[in-house]
């Protein structure tokens, strides 16, 4: 893995506001490093400056993709509905689980840090979460005194609790405030074709585009892909529903196994006759 020997950009932060031209640096870098994983199907979900590492040369890598989505984790209606993120930076539409485009609430995150890369501290900060999440919902925040009225007005369009009118990547990056002293570089197409192979190759293993020809093909029915995503949001301590609306208190019990399809139904299938319980099956699961 790659040394990056800067380490957090939360470091920086903590230290204080960054000045404006550093800031806005770091806010070009992170725009374009989301450009390049939103052309390519993949969704962050929890940016924040513990996220932001910086090399020895103050350049800005992105890390930690552990709840990370990629298209096809979409469901017919095009959005994500698994709720997940950091508090202070995840977008109203995650808090509110009425389903988020993945790209939308990423550009809420960057608006949030580059509101901290000039503040110093939180747009939306309350010692109560709740009240948090209300501020949240409704945008209520206010510029320092400080802020350049053309970052200010470049905040205020990322900060829009509404995702559909929110400002796009391609928007920012023709914002006069996010231009300044911007350092053009060729873009890289996202087509797999124009890449070398190399290139091609690293992108196919990352994303899990393999094939293998060795293996004969099954003809049994292969259940659900589950990416580490999917898996993480399995776990109740990422479903904040419970703050904004009240539900009928259930217990559920998740396991994984290595027997076949065929050998668990049965095993439950016995089970549930002890118990004397009625058993149905239907798309292929037990009721």
């Amino acid at each position: 893995m790659e040394y990056v020997k800067g380490g957090e950009l939360f470091n920086e932060v903590a230290k204080g506001k960054l000045k404006e031209d550093v800031a806005r640096k770091c806010f070009q870098q992170l725009i374009s490093a989301i450009d390049f994983c939103h052309r390519r199907g993949v969704y962050h979900r929890d940016l924040k400056p513990e996220n932001l590492l910086l090399d020895e040369n103050g350049n800005l890598k992105i890390s930690d993709f552990g709840l990370s989505a990629l298209t096809d984790s979409k469901r017919q209606d095009g959005l994500l509905h698994t709720t997940c993120g950091t508090p202070a930076y995840v977008a109203p539409e995650v808090i509110n689980r009425r389903g988020d485009d993945g790209a939308k609430a990423d550009i809420w995150s960057c608006g949030v840090i580059l509101y901290v890369l000039l503040a110093g501290y939180f747009p939306f900060l309350d010692s109560n979460l709740m009240e948090m999440y209300k501020k949240i919902g409704k945008a209520e925040f206010k510029c320092p005194n400080w802020f350049p009225p053309d970052a200010r007005r470049l905040i205020s369009k990322i900060l829009d609790p509404n995702p559909n009118t929110r400002i796009s990547i391609s928007k920012i990056m023709e914002n006069s405030w996010f231009r300044k002293g911007l350092q053009l570089i060729k873009p890289i197409k996202a087509d797999a074709d124009s890449k070398p192979k190399e290139e091609a190759a690293i992108d196919d293993a990352v994303f899990g585009v393999c094939e293998n020809t060795d293996e004969p093909k099954s003809e049994l029915v292969k259940p659900a892909h589950l990416n580490a995503f999917d898996i993480i949001s399995f776990s109740t301590g990422f479903d904040l529903s419970g703050l904004f609306e009240e539900k009928n208190k259930k217990r559920e019990v998740i396991f994984t196994s290595k027997q076949p399809v065929k050998t668990i139904s049965s095993k439950l299938e016995d089970v549930a006759k002890r118990l004397k319980l009625k058993v149905m099956k239907k798309d292929g699961g037990l009721l």
